[in-house]
C-alpha cells in the first residue's frame, strides 16, 4: 500500500491578506514608538539646552550683582513693549583679570544688560547682552558726571550671554518693617537708599522655536512667524518656552 502523496496546499489569499495586515500594524506601531522616542529625546535635549542658557545667565548676573555698588545713575529701564525688554545698568567691582591692562586703573566698572537681536546666518536670534565698561572709562565718566554714557548699548562691543531670550524683566526689591519683600523705587522715600535685591524673570525659547523665528518682527510678535511664539500671557503654558524667576541680592546686602 502506497502512502498518500504529500499535501501541496499553500496559503489562501485570505490568509495571506490577514498576515500582511497584521505585519503592517506591527510596523506602524514600531514606527510610532520610534517617532515618540525621537520627539522625547529632542524635547529633553531642548530642555537641557534651555537650562544651560538660564544657568549661564544667572551665574553671570549673580556674580556682577554680588559686588554691585549703588549709584544714583544706575538704570532700570522698561521700554514699552508687549514682551518685557528691560535694561539694567549699575556699577560693580570687577576682578583685575576681567579688565585689560590698558583699561584698568581700579576695580570699579560699569555693567549693563539688555536684549538685542543678532543675525546668525539667515536667522535672527534675540539675545541677552552684557556690556562692561572698564575702570578707566568708569572713573572718567564719574569725574565728568557723564555716567549715562557708561550704560549705552554697544552691540558691536558687548557680548551675548544668553540666546533665545524672549523677555527680560527686572524689579528692584527691599524689605518692609515686617520683613516682607516690596518694590523699591529711587523716586520713593525708603529707609534703604539702595535696593536690597533684584527680582529677575527670564523667558527663554527652545532651539526648535528659535529656528522658526526668522526676523525681529517675529520675536516682537508682529511678524509672519510670530504665531509660533504665541501670546505673552500664554508663556507659562507654551510647550517651547521656559520661565526662570530668581531673587538675587544687590551688593553686600544680606542674601535674600
Amino acid at each position: 500500500m502506497k502512502p498518500p502523496p504529500p499535501s501541496r496546499r499553500g496559503f489562501s489569499l485570505v490568509e495571506l491578506s490577514c498576515s500582511m495586515g497584521v505585519g503592517s500594524i506591527v510596523l506602524l506601531l514600531a514606527a510610532s514608538m520610534l517617532g515618540s522616542s525621537s520627539d522625547g529625546y529632542q524635547k529633553i535635549s531642548s530642555n537641557i539646552a534651555n537650562a544651560r542658557e538660564a544657568r549661564a545667565i544667572i551665574s553671570q548676573l549673580d556674580s556682577d550683582l554680588a559686588t554691585a555698588k549703588f549709584h544714583p545713575s544706575q538704570i532700570i529701564e522698561t521700554p514699552p513693549s508687549s514682551r518685557p525688554s528691560h535694561r539694567l545698568g549699575f556699577l560693580s567691582l570687577q576682578a583685575p583679570q576681567a579688565q585689560s591692562e590698558q583699561g584698568r586703573i581700579g576695580d570699579l566698572c560699569a555693567v549693563n544688560y539688555y536684549l538685542a537681536d543678532l543675525q546668525l546666518g539667515d536667522q535672527t536670534v534675540r539675545c541677552l547682552m552684557r556690556g562692561m565698561r572698564e575702570s578707566a572709562d568708569t572713573y572718567a565718566a564719574l569725574k565728568t558726571q557723564s555716567t549715562g554714557s557708561l550704560f549705552e548699548k554697544q552691540p558691536e562691543r558687548d557680548e551675548p550671554i544668553g540666546f533665545g531670550v524672549v523677555s527680560f524683566e527686572v524689579q528692584p526689591k527691599m524689605r518692609d518693617a515686617a520683613g516682607q519683600w516690596i518694590d523699591w523705587s529711587s523716586n520713593a522715600t525708603h529707609t534703604s537708599t539702595a535696593p536690597e535685591a533684584l527680582a529677575l524673570r527670564l523667558v527663554i525659547a527652545s532651539q526648535s522655536l528659535c529656528a522658526k523665528l526668522k526676523s525681529s518682527d517675529d520675536w516682537n510678535g508682529t511678524g509672519a512667524n510670530s504665531k509660533f511664539l504665541g501670546k505673552p500671557e500664554d508663556a507659562a503654558t507654551h510647550p517651547n518656552l521656559e520661565i526662570h524667576e530668581m531673587l538675587i541680592r544687590f551688593g553686600n546686602h544680606e542674601s535674600p
